[in-house]
Parts: structure tokens; C-alpha cells; sequence
């Protein structure tokens, strides 16, 4: 199966090992103790939600200070069950 990648990258505070976990659940929010949250922590779970019903994945790397990576990938073809 040929697999298409979309990276994003950003060069703010980073994400903690601890809060990459729960990153993607819905209402999670991570910590950077700089701000108040904005937001209700939907985003990533929702689009991890959508991603996984295209046949696909999504992931996170990062590191405090160096900023964050998000990639997800989707199946350029999917089988379809035969009928």
C-alpha cells in the first residue's frame, strides 16, 4: 500500500513526554506553563478521529524547547471488500 505524509512543524516550547500521551485525546490539553489554555482541546482528537477513518495515522514528535513535529499519514489507495 503507497502511503502520502504531511508534516507540520513548529519552532515554539515543545510538548513534554509526559502530556505526548494524551495529546490526542478529546478535552486534552498540554501544559507549557507560559499561558492560560485557549481552545477546548478538540482539534487534534477530531483530526485524529478523521485521519484514522481515511485508513490512516497520526503522530507527534517533540521535544521541550525544540518545538513540535505532527504528521499523519494516509493510504493513497484503499481496498475495498469484495462483494
Amino acid at each position: 500500500m503507497t502511503v502520502n505524509q504531511v508534516a507540520v512543524r513548529d519552532s515554539g516550547v515543545g510538548i513534554a513526554p509526559a502530556d505526548q500521551a494524551a495529546l490526542f485525546n478529546e478535552f486534552a490539553q498540554a501544559d507549557d506553563g507560559r499561558r492560560a489554555a485557549e481552545g477546548t482541546g478538540l482539534g487534534l482528537g477530531l483530526t485524529k478521529r478523521l485521519v484514522e477513518l481515511h485508513g490512516g495515522r497520526i503522530w507527534v514528535e517533540s521535544q521541550v524547547g525544540s518545538g513540535s513535529t505532527f504528521t499523519f499519514a494516509l493510504p493513497l489507495h484503499v481496498e475495498q471488500p469484495a462483494a
